[in-house]
Order: structure tokens, then C-alpha cells, then sequence
């Protein structure tokens, strides 16, 4: 079933929040924890980790109390607001650690019950996988923009008008996306079975039972790891490796400005050729990307940034398309709808990765040596930087590679 495009472009806005918030922390707050506030580098990651490891417990919960409701979009309004007033509010308040941590600890919660309803509505809103891979697109595309924008101007941002600032200005950013979803999902149809019974013991053990779930979740939070060690890596490389914070903005822009461009020949890569292929084949391009960073130059960094650019967008289509075919397929076989559950339990892995990233790039810190509060690094300090943002992100992707071997619901979407 065809949905209209003004509900593909509706949901898409949701990525304004999503792509915002799984950007700007990982961009900003390893660097304001150890640069600012002065906290050495490896308890830094670990307080970055910490909250967002509450959400692997969370988010499964999130989707079962979703699915329970029996609807999605009153969860997208209520989150997405608790998201942005509890983001504004962790750099408004004082240059402590402990404030940070339990500032980030409510923002990862509220983003939980934002994010897990969102996931879940493509498998119930159609019962075609041509249309999920249309409304993915979508969201991948405006994901992008959110990326490009948000990536880009809050560095900028805190450069002119401080941390405080920076924390209103996305917070605005996180609502605005939550509301847009909102709205733009008023006419939504639900499709689809009834609601699966049972506790949510029982329903995460039938979930990871399903072998093409385990195989794709795997293969994702694997890759989580590695884009958010990537992300970690921006700020350091151009202010130690390139000499320049605001080139930070410049190296972002070219990693996630060529989304814009190549995300709808991904979605017909799909349709020619089918999602698995393009999953693996966008992701050896950003493995190919990430390698190209080890040049240490601004003109290197931004051409391979770019390259791995054009990997990360199909990276974002196909495995986004593939999780609600999963899904559907589940409900179809067993009779009862757990796309709540299978959003929880990705989201959970997904936010899993994002967050432990931070923390891998802030341990090869510790082990180059890199010393905290700007001062100035030793050649083995120099060296993790780099190896962090290139090397390590490209073998976290190639390995995650394995767990998509054996992927068997692989249905391509008529042009």
C-alpha cells in the first residue's frame, strides 16, 4: 500500500530529532567533559557511557509499553518535548560532571520513549516493502540535512556564544523534529495484526529467536560502534591533527553532505539488486572512507570524509528498511504485531554502539597518551587521534560484515 507523500515527508522529519541528538553528543560532550571541566580522558568516556547504557534496558521496555498503547504518535509528542527541555538544560546548568551525567541520564530516557515508537511505525503504517524502502529514503535524506546542520553549527555555536547556548539551540532543533513527526503523521494508517500478548520476558525471547533479526541487529550495533567512534574522533582531529576547532565543521560537512546526493540511487541500488547487496556494498565503500583518513591533511580528510560519506548513507537506507520487512514478516507468520519490541531492542543496540564509541576513542586516547584540558599532545597522543577516527571505525565496520552472512528475507522493491 502506497502511503501519500506528505505522510513519507511527515515522518521523515522525526530524523530532524533523531539525527540531532545521535549527532551533537557525540561530537560535543567527550570534548566539553575533558576540555572543559577538566575530567581526565578515560573517566570522560565512561561518564558518556553510562547514561546511554541505561537505554539498553529501557528501550525494550519503551516498545512493549508502545505496543501496548496500541498507538505510536502521542509517545513522539510527549518524548520528543522531555528531550529538548532536558538538553537545554545539561549545559545550562554547572560545569560538573555529576550535573552532566544525570542531565544526560533524563535526556536518554526521554529519547527512548521518542525513538522507540518512531522505529516502530513503518512496519505498521504499510504492508509493502517498495513503500518502506520510499519512506526510509525519505528519512535517511532529511536525517542527512539534521546530520549536515546540527554537526555542523553547534561546534560554531560553542565557539561563539558557549556551551549554554549551544544546549538552547539544539534543544529547538529537538523539538521542532518531534513535533514535525507528529503532525506529520496525523493521517497515518495502521496496518497489520493485533498487538502479540504476553510479558516482556516472553516477548524478548521470542524476538531474538527470529535468526534474520539477530543477524541484521548484529551487523548494526557492530557498526554503531564504529560510526560512533568516527564521530567521537571529529573534534580532536581538527583541533590537534589540523590545528584548526572549526575545521571540525568542515570535516562534518563532507562526511554527511553527499547523503543528500546519493541516498535515492541507494534506494534504486535496492531495487535492482536488493537490500542485503547494498547494505554490504555501502558499507566496504565507508570502510574504504575511513581507511583514506589516516593522509592527516585537510584536502585528504575532506575527499576521504566524502567517500565515506557516500557508504554511510547506504549504511542508514538499507538496514532502516530492513528491520520493519523483519517485522512484518514476523507478524505475518505468527499472527500477532511486536514492531514496538523489535524497535526497542534495536534502538537499545543501536544506542548501545553510539555510546560505547565515544567511550573506545576516549580508551585509544588513554593508551597514546593524549592529555586532557588542550594542552598540547605527544606524537603518540597525535597518533591514536588519527587511528581512532579512521582505522578503528573501518575494522568495527568490516567485521560486522560476518553477522549479515546467512540474511535469507532479502526482498527487492520493483522500481
Amino acid at each position: 500500500m502506497a502511503l501519500p507523500a506528505g505522510v513519507r515527508r511527515g515522518y521523515a522529519l522525526g530524523s530532524v530529532a533523531t539525527g540531532t541528538f545521535g549527532t551533537v553528543p557525540g561530537l560535543l560532550l567527550l570534548p566539553y567533559l575533558t576540555d572543559t571541566i577538566g575530567v581526565a580522558a578515560g573517566l570522560a568516556g565512561l561518564l558518556v557511557v553510562l547514561p546511554k547504557a541505561w537505554d539498553v534496558l529501557l528501550n525494550p521496555v519503551a516498545g512493549r509499553l508502545s505496543d501496548r498503547a496500541g498507538v505510536r504518535r502521542p509517545f513522539l509528542l510527549w518524548g520528543g518535548i522531555a528531550l529538548a527541555v532536558t538538553f537545554a538544560l545539561m549545559f545550562a546548568g554547572p560545569a560538573n560532571p555529576v550535573w552532566v551525567v544525570l542531565l544526560f541520564l533524563a535526556c536518554a530516557t526521554a529519547y527512548a520513549f521518542f525513538q522507540v515508537p518512531y522505529v516502530a511505525m513503518p512496519a505498521e503504517m504499510t504492508d509493502d516493502p517498495a513503500e518502506r524502502t520510499r519512506i526510509m529514503t525519505w528519512r535517511v535524506a532529511v536525517l542527512a540535512v539534521a546530520i549536515l546542520i546540527s554537526g555542523a553549527t553547534a561546534p560554531l555555536v560553542v565557539d561563539v556564544a558557549g556551551h549554554a547556548v549551544m544546549g538552547l539551540y539544539v534543544g529547538v532543533l529537538l523539538l521542532a523534529g518531534s513535533l514535525g513527526a507528529y503532525v506529520g503523521t496525523r493521517s497515518a494508517p495502521r496496518v497489520g495484526a493485533t498487538v502479540a500478548s504476553g510479558t516482556l520476558a516472553a516477548q524478548l525471547r521470542v524476538i531474538t529467536e527470529v535468526p534474520d533479526f539477530r543477524r541484521l541487529l548484529t551487523t548494526w550495533v557492530v557498526q554503531a560502534l564504529g560510526i560512533g567512534t568516527l564521530l567521537a574522533g571529529t573534534a580532536y582531529v581538527a583541533r590537534y591533527v589540523l590545528g584548526d576547532p572549526a575545521t571540525s565543521s568542515l570535516l562534518f560537512a563532507a562526511f554527511v553532505g553527499p547523503a543528500l546526493l546519493v541516498t535515492p540511487l541507494w534506494a534504486r541500488y535496492a531495487a535492482r539488486r536488493g537490500k542485503r547487496v547494498g547494505y554490504v556494498v555501502s558499507s566496504l565503500v565507508l570502510v574504504v572512507g575511513a581507511l583514506a583518513t589516516l593522509s592527516g591533511s585537510l584536502v585528504g580528510l575532506c575527499m576521504a570524509a566524502a567517500v565515506a560519506g557516500i557508504g554511510y548513507a547506504g549504511v542508514q537506507v538499507f538496514p532502516l528498511a530492513m528491520l520493519p520487512d523483519v517485522a512484518a514478516e514476523d507478524a505475518r507468520a505468527g499472527g500477532a504485531s511486536r514492531a514496538g519490541m523489535f524497535a526497542g531492542i534495536w534502538t537499545a543496540g543501536e544506542t548501545l554502539g553510539l555510546a560505547l564509541g565515544p567511550g573506545i576513542y576516549a580508551a585509544v586516547l588513554q593508551v597514546g597518551g593524549y592529555r586532557s584540558a588542550g594542552e598540547a599532545q605527544p606524537d603518540g597522543a597525535l597518533l591514536a587521534i588519527l587511528l581512532g577516527f579512521g582505522a578503528v571505525p573501518a575494522v568495527f565496520v568490516l567485521l560486522s560484515l560476518v553477522g549479515l552472512r546467512g540474511y535469507s528475507l532479502d526482498e527487492r522493491s520493483p522500481a
